[in-house]
């Protein structure tokens, strides 16, 4: 079974979610506005590389149209087939324990 930690697997969804364009400053934006997650970018770039180094991210450095970036190439970011079985592997994980929490989850409220 696929480990994945918390952050692992929001990087991973936030690649998935940026469709055309899925870049690290897009993915540390989408992090910070809907799960709440402020990351330096050391910290987003460490866990870009051992999501790379595990096999479930792959990138390609892009040439960069951003006048800000002074011409620094982007590296845009893919998901690989073992990443998202990765993905497929933790939500369903999510899935089972959550279908027996929500009830008690529920109550508490």
């Amino acid at each position: 079974m696929t480990r994945l930690g918390q952050l692992e697997f929001l990087v991973l969804l936030s690649v998935l979610r940026q469709d055309e364009e899925p870049y690290a400053s897009r993915v540390r934006q989408d992090l910070q506005e809907n799960a709440g997650r402020t990351l330096t970018r050391g910290a987003l770039y460490r866990t870009l590389d051992r999501l790379t180094e595990k096999g479930y991210l792959s990138w390609e450095l892009e040439p960069s149209q951003v006048p800000e970036r002074g011409g620094h190439p982007m590296r845009r970011l893919f998901l690989t087939e073992n990443g998202r079985e990765a993905v497929r592997e933790t939500r369903d994980v999510l899935d089972v324990f959550l279908e027996g929490a929500t009830p008690l989850l529920d109550d508490l409220g």
